[in-house]
């Protein structure tokens, strides 16, 4: 039977112990020349994140829009209308200013694509009690006029496709105004041509039809609106 002896077993476990040790401080030593690395590299990148950054914000500053605190409300209207159809129309707006032999020096010009809404129904406040009579069984009903309620462009949907500014020639600020103001009332007059007012009182007609039925009338007559 050999036998162990307890200080050669000691200095065994040391030296496993040691060499750990050395393999921890190694490791301990690579971590903290990649993190110094690292920490060299990494400034820089940012320090050129925040320069391009900058830079396009000088390029393409983003407004500042602060709304005034205080509201005020002019007027509360009670309204009674009855919108029995909408519009959606889109226009093209050519608008342009110092244009001829120099427009490629002074001119200004630019293509707004625009988009609008047209809505139109009768107004029911206008109905009176002489307006609804009975006569034989049948409910006789004069409704006012059809009329358009609404008539506003989509500012969100309505762009400049294209702007050509002469070589001497500075914006001019109110052009784009003087478009979209036009554009407005041009997509109003398409939605007249169209006749939108015969198809407001059209509809207004067959709702109301169905509203008198459901009361129990069995005829209803529609009289023209007063002229």
């Amino acid at each position: 039977m050999s036998n162990i002896n307890p200080s050669n077993s000691s200095k065994s476990i040391a030296k496993v112990i040691l060499i750990l040790l050395a393999i921890a401080a190694i490791w301990f030593l690579v971590s903290l020349v990649n993190n110094r690395i690292d920490n060299t590299l990494n400034p820089l990148q940012l320090m050129n994140h925040e320069l391009g950054t900058q830079v396009a914000n000088l390029l393409h500053p983003t407004p500042t829009i602060i709304p005034d605190p205080v509201t005020i409300i002019n007027e509360v209207q009670s309204l009674a209308r009855l919108e029995t159809i909408r519009y959606n129309v889109e226009k093209v707006i050519t608008a342009e200013t110092g244009q001829g032999t120099f427009a490629f020096l002074l001119g200004d010009r630019l293509l707004l694509i625009a988009h609008g809404l047209v809505i139109a129904g009768i107004d029911m406040s206008k109905i009176k009690l002489e307006d609804l009579w009975l006569d034989q069984g049948a409910l006789n009903v004069r409704l006012p006029a059809a009329e358009v309620f609404v008539a506003t462009l989509d500012n969100e949907n309505t762009k400049v496709y294209e702007r050509d500014t002469g070589i001497f020639k500075r914006p001019d600020p109110n052009l784009e105004t003087n478009a979209r103001q036009a554009a407005e009332k041009e997509i109003l007059k398409a939605a007249l041509e169209d006749g939108i007012l015969d198809q407001a009182m059209t509809n207004a007609q067959l709702y109301l039809r169905w509203f008198f039925e459901t009361l129990g009338y069995k005829q209803i007559n529609f009289v023209a609106p007063a002229p």
